[in-house]
């Protein structure tokens, strides 16, 4: 009886993982809380590297700091927190990203809000300056004979969107709330004034050079060696000024390399898959604990 039961388990387990399958796609099973793989930002944020190295970034709550670097991209991240008076840094989140690419800039944001409602849409978008308008609607998307190859294209009827400059990046991006059970399990102490509405995101790189920086970025190059200290509990990458920002669009943090085309190409091509608890899956995700 046993043995019939292990092998009932085996092959339920067998059909499991073909049902979860993705032709040409690599296969990532996380729990539900966690995210342990190679490209995720989360948490208070969690990094993990492109060398799938897990490390901690906490940053400054009301800073930018710039997470890519390369020759014709940036990628600048806005975090927002909350100071816990019995530490010596803030708790942060990701509540806003500005991407640069050739001439343009288009920012995905989250809403500051009070009381979360799911009935509700808290993204925020622009292009260029302009304010982008989709309708609330499962697959709305909106294109720009300015950027024929740019696209933004709604993943869910709300907070959910698909961001793409075709063989630059894609971005998937979902806005989502520090829940009451959340602070009272981590000690964010979030109250009725703010949910700290903030993204998940999860990037797909379609073509980085070996000379890519920031945050995240850096841990895509060849023959990258991590800086943090392995074997604590929470290792966490320093270099805080090395990754500063002025704002948002700004691509002036000391470890910038936008519009440098002197980089080397990478070979790498493809590069690892990270999937949230949200759904959000891709290269170099955010997401929350």
């Amino acid at each position: 009886m046993k043995k019939l039961w292990g092998i009932c388990g085996l092959f339920l387990m067998v059909l499991w993982l073909s049902e979860s399958m993705t032709v040409g796609q690599p296969i990532a099973i996380i729990p539900r809380k966690g995210c342990n793989f190679p490209g995720a930002v989360c948490e208070d944020p969690k990094f993990v590297g492109g060398d799938g190295i897990t490390f901690y970034f906490h940053g400054r709550k009301d800073q930018d700091f710039c997470i890519v670097s390369d020759t014709n991209l940036h990628i600048n991240a806005h975090f927002i927190g909350k100071r816990n008076p019995n530490m010596k840094r803030d708790f942060t989140w990701v509540q806003s990203i500005g991407i640069m690419f050739g001439s343009h800039k288009l920012l995905v944001a989250a809403k500051t809000t009070t009381i979360w409602d799911d009935n509700l849409d808290r993204l925020a978008l622009s292009f260029d300056d302009m304010p982008i308008h989709l309708p609330n609607n499962d697959g709305s998307k909106w294109r720009t004979p300015i950027a024929p190859r740019v696209s933004i294209t709604r993943t869910g009827d709300r907070n959910r969107v698909v961001v793409e400059d075709e063989e630059n990046f894609r971005v998937n991006a979902v806005v989502v709330p520090i829940t009451a059970e959340e602070s009272r399990v981590h000690s964010y102490n979030i109250t009725d004034e703010d949910c700290f509405a903030h993204l998940e995101l999860g990037f797909k790189f379609y073509k980085l050079t070996n000379g890519v920086a920031g945050v995240l970025g850096q841990t895509y190059r060849r023959n990258y060696v991590s800086k943090v200290k392995m074997g604590v509990a929470m290792p966490v990458l320093g270099g805080l000024h090395k990754f500063s920002s002025s704002s948002i669009f700004a691509t002036d943090c000391p470890a910038s390399q936008f519009g440098n085309q002197a980089l080397p190409e990478n070979s790498h091509g493809e590069y690892p898959t990270l999937h949230c608890s949200s759904g959000v899956n891709g290269t170099g995700v955010v997401c929350k604990k």
